[in-house]
């Protein structure tokens, strides 16, 4: 096949450290090359891929500290559709996603959007106008949100699981990846680490948008000696320290569509501690891989029976159930269904 692939441009791909969505159309970009389709990656300068790779900003949108990503969108997206009739479908995974809903109803190669964000109300008006586009979810909790949508499949991201280093015998501290944030309830995670008296170690960036919550909720209580923000790390460090933590702790405050730190984390050894939010009861097995729970307190007593986890079983499921062959397998099904379908319409 020959397949298109839209990336956001706020990162390179793959990205240098924090980066979800990049990280796994770097993936599924490098997997499909190996199958032996002709893949084009539309994604910022710098991206490295073995795929064909067309720049479509000089730079990441980040590195140059731009926040609105949505008229380098629109230019890419224009790229795009104008060499669609190269290509055999489009696989869109770009920021914001719908700016490619216009150019996709009208093109003549079938477009496939894997939604790798949650819907608002706002976007939520947006998608319904374009319901009949082909869309796939990364997990069945997102779906329920946007019900009317043509939904090909629900594909859960998956991850080169031997890349990532395994240790039985975890260190004493917890840790906290991703981004500082309300939405990842990063204030949450330090209460718990404090009524544990445990170190927590936070791997996380900080947006420009989430400094009041910083300052007022997070950086108070970084002089206490129990709580360290390293900043944001690069995959290796990430690695490092996923496979030392006792645990990582996600108390998330919004409908997770995903959280791809949950099975990089399992992945390492590391169970997982997180709210019953969105995706997360798809992803953790309950008293297998980690725990589910509803608040603090119990994010606290789950925290205490950590050590009743398996982290091999850990591993294990992300083995059975997020690897990358078996992402890569249900996409090219999804192509091959959606290229069918078209070439019967016309």
């Amino acid at each position: 096949m020959k397949i298109a692939q839209i990336a956001p441009v706020n990162q390179r791909v793959p990205p240098r450290r924090y980066g979800g969505t990049e990280r796994v159309v770097y993936y599924l970009t490098e997997e499909l090359v190996k199958q032996g389709h002709k893949v084009t990656l539309f994604a910022a300068a710098g991206s490295e891929t073995s795929a064909t790779l067309i720049p479509v900003v000089p730079h990441p949108l980040r590195d140059a500290h731009i926040l609105d990503a949505s008229p380098f969108t629109v230019a890419e997206i224009a790229k795009v559709y104008k060499m669609a009739d190269k290509f055999d479908i489009i696989h869109n995974h770009a920021w914001p996603d719908y700016l490619a809903f216009p150019a996709a109803a009208a093109s003549k190669t079938p477009t496939l959007t894997t939604l790798h964000n949650p819907f608002t109300p706002e976007t939520k008006r947006v998608f319904e106008e374009y319901k009949n586009l082909n869309y796939v979810s990364i997990s069945k909790n997102q779906r329920r949100h946007c019900s009317k949508l043509n939904f090909c499949e629900t594909v859960y991201n998956g991850i080169p699981v031997a890349n990532f280093p395994f240790k039985n015998n975890p260190d004493d501290y917890l840790l906290h990846v991703g981004r500082i944030s309300l939405q990842k309830g990063t204030h949450v995670a330090i209460d718990v680490a404090a009524a544990l008296k445990k170190e927590l170690i936070i791997a996380a960036k900080l947006d420009p948008w989430e400094v009041n919550y910083f300052n007022q909720y997070v950086a108070p209580r970084l002089s206490n000696g129990h709580v360290h923000w390293v900043g944001e790390v690069d995959e290796e460090e990430r690695n490092n320290l996923m496979s030392k933590a006792l645990c990582l702790l996600l108390p998330v405050t919004w409908n997770e569509p995903f959280g791809l730190v949950m099975t990089e984390a399992m992945a390492c050894g590391c169970p997982v501690v997180a709210y019953r939010k969105g995706s997360i009861p798809e992803i953790v097995v309950h008293g297998k891989t980690g725990f589910v729970v509803d608040n603090e307190k119990q994010m606290i007593r789950s925290v205490k029976r950590i050590g009743a986890i398996n982290r091999k079983t850990c591993r294990e499921h992300v083995k059975e159930n997020f690897n990358l062959e078996r992402m890569v397998s249900s996409y090219e099904k999804v192509y091959n269904k959606i290229i069918d379908k078209h070439k019967a319409a016309k």
